[in-house]
């Protein structure tokens, strides 16, 4: 039986965030294929973390820059080993390299950190990004892990581009792996526009782009109130602090909800789905949750990026936050056009987001590449290279840490 080890970055929410959706998507793939699947984390458990054992995952609390991992690997013994964002690679890559060389290396990116950064540093200073915020010191390292690695899971059309294009990245390493949706467990028929009133968006707000739609949208909502004095903006996340909260306030129908049950329920209540999203990377799991509940939405071209491709868009993709609004209204007020929305997201999921082709396209992609590895790495002369050299500022950091915190412990 081919084991796996997934060492994750945080405990899976997988209805916190899309990250965690996506992680379950995965770790559910492999135990169909019939592997042993262990999920292992130096993180601390969280609110909403799911119950990994009713999945028939198995899981460890891990140490940072701790010799018991050497330990635990070595006994343990994967056939693959699967990162959680670039982090984990740089911490555990190493170790796993020392203890089990034969292991596939993969690292599910989620969605770029160093795109997603370059682009928060150009809209705190209001300017556009530039080739140096994205040649950053975190896209040093985030890059390094994808050549260190044997394959890298990228979730965005637009990130394989850019890495290819813009880092020269061989595509030979790389594998374009979207959210993988049921579409036989998708809804064929949800609530009709009549049924359905006011106006939502929903996301983590420790995730920090969610919280600048949030501080966008108090902008963008008098406008739309103005002309719709009768609607309401309802926002729900997981993790809302006193910041948000005390954004609340029914008089102008500005309503901070905080966690959502249930996701999909609140999303169908709703007519329409604002996601003013100025920076992040990856694709969005809330404008992928308004396509499945046939709920339109309006966001922006970074929102919208990488995920429609030359389809329509299930609503309108527009960056200025007056005419945003328009839109907004526009959408709300005329069911012909709201009608023809929906229309789009039912062609725009089966188009590109059909869970059971892309499970097949990357099983086919993990299984040739473990059943050829030694050539797979041949031909990755740089990662060689990486792990080579690259050895000396992590490996040697950790190990001094790991002794300084030996010495420090009672005889």
């Amino acid at each position: 039986m081919i084991k796996v080890l997934v060492i994750g970055y945080v405990w899976p929410e997988p209805n916190s965030s899309a990250a965690g959706s996506h992680m379950m998507s995965l770790l559910r793939l492999y135990r169909q294929q019939g592997w042993q699947v262990e999920f292992a984390t130096p993180a601390q458990p969280s609110d909403h973390m799911v119950d990994l054992s009713l999945a028939g995952i198995t899981s460890q609390n891990i140490n940072l820059n701790c010799d018991s991992f050497d330990a635990y690997i070595s006994d343990y013994q994967p056939d693959i080993v699967m990162f959680d964002r670039f982090m984990m690679e740089e911490q555990f890559g190493w170790r796993v390299e020392k203890s089990c060389p034969n292991a596939l290396k993969i690292l599910d990116t989620e969605d770029l950190q160093c795109l997603r950064n370059a682009r928060h540093q150009a809209v705190k200073a209001e300017r556009e990004l530039t080739k140096a915020d994205l040649f950053s010191d975190i896209a040093k390292r985030e890059i390094a892990a994808i050549l260190r690695c044997d394959i890298s899971l990228i979730i965005s059309s637009f990130e394989m581009e850019l890495l290819q294009k813009q880092f020269k990245i061989d595509p030979s390493i790389l594998h374009h792996l979207p959210f993988m949706v049921d579409l036989d467990n998708c809804p064929t028929k949800t609530k009709s526009y009549a049924e359905r009133q006011h106006f939502m968006t929903i996301g983590n707000f420790r995730h920090a782009p969610n919280w600048d739609v949030v501080l966008h949208l108090q902008k963008i909502w008098p406008i739309i109130r103005q002309q719709l004095p009768q609607a309401e903006l309802h926002i729900y996340g997981s993790y809302p602090p006193p910041k948000a909260t005390a954004l609340n306030n029914p008089k102008t129908g500005f309503l901070v909800k905080g966690w959502a049950e249930d996701a999909y329920q609140v999303m169908e209540q709703s007519r329409v789905c604002l996601a003013p999203i100025r920076f992040g990377a990856g694709i969005k799991g809330k404008l992928l949750d308004a396509m499945i509940m046939q709920t339109p939405s309006v966001t922006t071209s970074v929102g919208s990026e990488g995920m429609c491709g030359d389809e329509p868009w299930p609503g309108d993709i527009i960056d200025d936050y007056q005419e945003f609004a328009q839109a907004a209204i526009r959408l709300y007020q005329q069911q012909s056009l709201w009608s023809e929305a929906q229309e789009n997201a039912a062609t725009l999921l089966t188009a590109r987001y059909n869970g059971k082709v892309l499970a097949a396209e990357w099983m086919k992609k993990l299984n040739e590449t473990l059943a050829n590895l030694a050539e797979h790495r041949v031909n990755n002369f740089t990662g060689a290279m990486l792990k080579h050299h690259s050895m000396a500022s992590t490996k040697y950091m950790s190990q001094w840490i790991a002794a300084k915190n030996a010495s420090t412990q009672p005889n």
